[in-house]
Formats: C-alpha cells, structure tokens, sequence
C-alpha cells in the first residue's frame, strides 16, 4: 500500500520509471508520448544530457547555500541571461521554487513598492474570470476559475475579476475584432474608475490563458490597450507567463508577440524543463530601486530561493533554447501542428474552436459546433478524454469548465519543442482515435 498522498485519491496511477526524449516510459515498458509537456513543463523533453550534467556538476561544487547569507554563481549567471533578453525596463530576478510561489512574490512585491513609492492606499488587485495564477491562497485568490477558488472562497482576499479576452465564446456577432478588443480592455479602466483611481496597486493576466481556458491569445492590441491604461492610472501590469513563457508561444517572453513589457512577469515550468523545480519574478529597476533605496528590504522569502542546482540545471535550460534557436523551432512545428489539427479536426461537429500559439494549443469541444452550446457537465467529457488518451498512450491536457468554470470542455496541447513532425503526427492519431471513443459513447 502506497503512503503517498496523491492528486486523485480514488485513482491508481502507473508508476513513471524513465524517460526517453518525448517519452515517458512506466514499469511495464509502455510508452506514453508527453503531449503537454505534463502542465507545459517538459519543453526539451525527458533525457536532456546537457541540462542533466549541469546538474552533477553544480551538485559536485556546491548543493545548497541559502540565499540569506550567499549567492551562487549560476543564480548570477542564470540572471544575468534572462535579464539580456528580457522586454522593457526589467532588470532584477527574484528566483522561486515554482509559479505558485512567484505570483505569490509578484503580489507582495506589488504592495510593497506603492508603500515605498509613498501610495499606501493602493491595494486592490484586477484580474481576469476564468484566469489560473496558481494554488496558493494569493495566486488562488487572483485567479478566476469559480471551480478552483469555490471550497476556499471563505480564506481569499478580494480580488476584481474583469472579463476575459476570450473571442470565440463573449465576442458578440455585431462586434469587430478590434472592438471586441477594446470593449473587454475597457473593463480595466471601468473596474479602475470604480476602485478609485488611485487606489488601485496592479492588473494580472497571462498574455495566453493556459489550463483554465485552453490556450487562448489576446486579440490584437488588446494588451497594448491594458499597458496604456495601467500607465494613465499608475497601476502596475503584472504578466503571468508561468505556462506560455520560456518559449512555449515561439517567443523567450510570451509578451514580446503583443509588443508590451510588463512592470512584474512571472516564469516558472519551462524554466526548469522539469529537471528541478525553480521559477522566477522578474521587475523593473524602478520597482527594485524604490525598495532598495527605502526599506532596503523586501519582506518575504523562502527556504529554497536561488537554489543553486535548481539554477544551474535552468541556465542549462535557457542555454538550451537560446543556443539551439529553439524559439524558431517552436514556430515552425506550431505552425504544422496547428495545420495538422485544423486538417483532421477543423470540420468535426463535436469541435467549436482550435487556437493558440506556437506549441501551445488548445481544442475547444462543443456538443452543437453552430451554436457553440458546451456539453453538459455530467458528461464528464474532459475527464473521459484524458482517461482514454492516456490509456492509448498520449498524455494530454483536458479541462472542465472552460466557460465559467462549470461548463465547458477544452484539451490543452503543449508538446515538448523537440517533438518532430512524425512524432507529432502519430500523437494526433492516437488523439483522433481517443475524441472517436468518448465521443461516440456520449452520442
């Protein structure tokens, strides 16, 4: 009998003993081809030598210094690379273990730096509904998901909850892009107007919104709306990249594609690739200065910040995907994975929408494709596909309640960028073949 407290507790799960470039292999030598990257993690997949020897090595030099007496060399080294190709004015790294605990920072550092600036009244947070930051109490509380945030309601701060930019579903027929665009951005400024101008401290989103709504972009120029408002009223814009950063969208900084820098960005999962548990709040060097030249410090902290393996084995990574011109890659394999999907799933009648950028996809499965009416709930279709993708040997990324967090049905897809197109295309046969199974047995 098992002691570990696992995710499901009704569940038996195979037990994972090796991985081989995409592949994750259980004791019974079945290989399960790693379709999201678990939760966007494994971006080199599962057997990188050279992220693995930085590892060793750094293990060999030094395990653990903690962050309250030293740094390490390759905490700096990893800095100092993610600051050169980072966008805008950011300029200091504050590692994490994971992107729970850097929207967590990002939170208190937001707080923190318009008390320093001499604005204390500034507390309110905007975020948007149907928005994952994460599953600690703050990242819970800013996030929008009413599933996820319901049995621990009574323990959240209050958050503002604007709409979403979710085209497919709230865009209305009457409506441009372009002035759908501007219709949820000025939610933003409305929510700000009612808050009080100066009252509040930041706006949070993810430039693509990943687990809860199945990778879903902006409409064009929809964030440099969000950026213009955030700098009329002195709020701080914070871009959780935690699942589309590190390259997943074809870009370093999912950001970049919208042609914005934020105050804050928070990294995490592809970061580490999976090999250690690490993430990262970035900040400008007018947020850094004002603590540094007041306060002198920032109140907050855990054990494990900087831990130098953990950044040694991310230096590897970002070394990895820099070097290799990975980001190019990603480009061209989204590109023919967004084909591939379009081709064999473009005119099902169970599929509503297909989206997403570079190898971070989403499927979006509707029970009437011309009305966009999601199935219903008890259905369970998420959870059947991903039992029956995973039984045929595809891991993947479904969801519930992709429209209010109840209703709705959405696969998240989100490959390693090593994936060839050949490996790509025998894991959308097995896709193919898992939505026939479930959906034939609700029909």
């Amino acid at each position: 009998m098992s002691h570990v407290f696992p995710r499901h507790c009704q569940s038996d799960f195979p037990v994972a003993m090796t991985g081989d470039g995409c592949y994750l292999i259980d004791e019974t030598g079945k290989r399960y081809f790693d379709g999201s990257g678990g939760a966007a993690v494994s971006c080199l997949g599962h057997s990188n030598q050279r992220v693995k020897q930085a590892m060793v090595e750094q293990l060999d030099q030094l395990a653990f210094a903690h962050t309250g007496f030293f740094t390490s060399p390759p905490a700096e080294a990893l800095a100092d690379v993610l600051i050169e190709h980072a966008p805008g004015q950011l300029d200091r790294v504050y590692f994490v273990s994971g992107g729970s605990e850097a929207v967590e920072s990002a939170i208190k550092l937001a707080r923190q730096f318009h008390i320093e600036n001499g604005e204390p009244q500034r507390q309110h947070l905007i975020a948007r509904r149907q928005s994952y930051h994460g599953n600690t109490l703050g990242a819970l509380a800013v996030g929008g998901n009413a599933w996820r945030r319901q049995q621990f309601a009574p323990l959240l701060v209050d958050v503002s909850h604007i709409a979403p930019c979710y085209e497919y579903a709230e865009k209305q027929d009457t409506e441009t892009l372009s002035q759908y665009g501007d219709r949820v951005a000025g939610e933003l400024e409305s929510e700000i107007e009612r808050l009080g101008e100066d009252k509040v401290m930041a706006f949070l989103a993810e430039p693509v919104v990943g687990a809860t709504l199945g990778a879903v972009p902006a409409v064009e120029g929809y964030f440099k709306q969000v950026r213009e408002i955030c700098d009329r009223y002195g709020v701080l814009l914070i871009l959780d990249e935690v699942m589309c950063g590190m390259g997943r969208t074809g870009h370093l900084f999912a950001c970049d594609a919208e042609g914005i820098a934020p105050d804050i960005l928070c990294i995490a999962k592809g970061l580490g690739a999976g090999y250690q548990p690490i993430g990262a709040m970035l900040c400008t060097d007018k947020i850094y200065g004002a603590i540094q030249h007041g306060s002198g410090f920032f109140q907050h902290g855990h054990t494990y910040l900087g831990h130098p393996v953990a950044a040694a084995a991310a230096l590897a990574v970002v070394n990895e995907l820099l070097d290799n011109n990975l980001m190019a890659q990603v480009q061209s394999r989204g590109d023919y994975l967004e084909t591939a999907l379009r081709t064999r799933f473009g005119q099902h009648p169970n599929v509503g929408d297909i989206r997403g950028r570079g190898l971070f996809r989403g499927i979006e499965f509707v029970a009437d494709r011309a009305t966009k009416q999601p199935f219903d709930p008890a259905f369970g279709v998420a959870a059947k596909l991903k039992k029956a993708a995973f039984a045929n040997g595809l891991i993947c990324y479904p969801m519930p309640g992709t429209r209010d967090g109840r209703q709705g049905d959405h696969m998240l897809l989100a490959p390693p960028f090593i994936a060839s197109e050949a490996e790509l295309e025998s894991a959308l046969d097995v896709l193919e073949q898992s939505v026939d199974q479930v959906l034939h047995s609700i029909a």
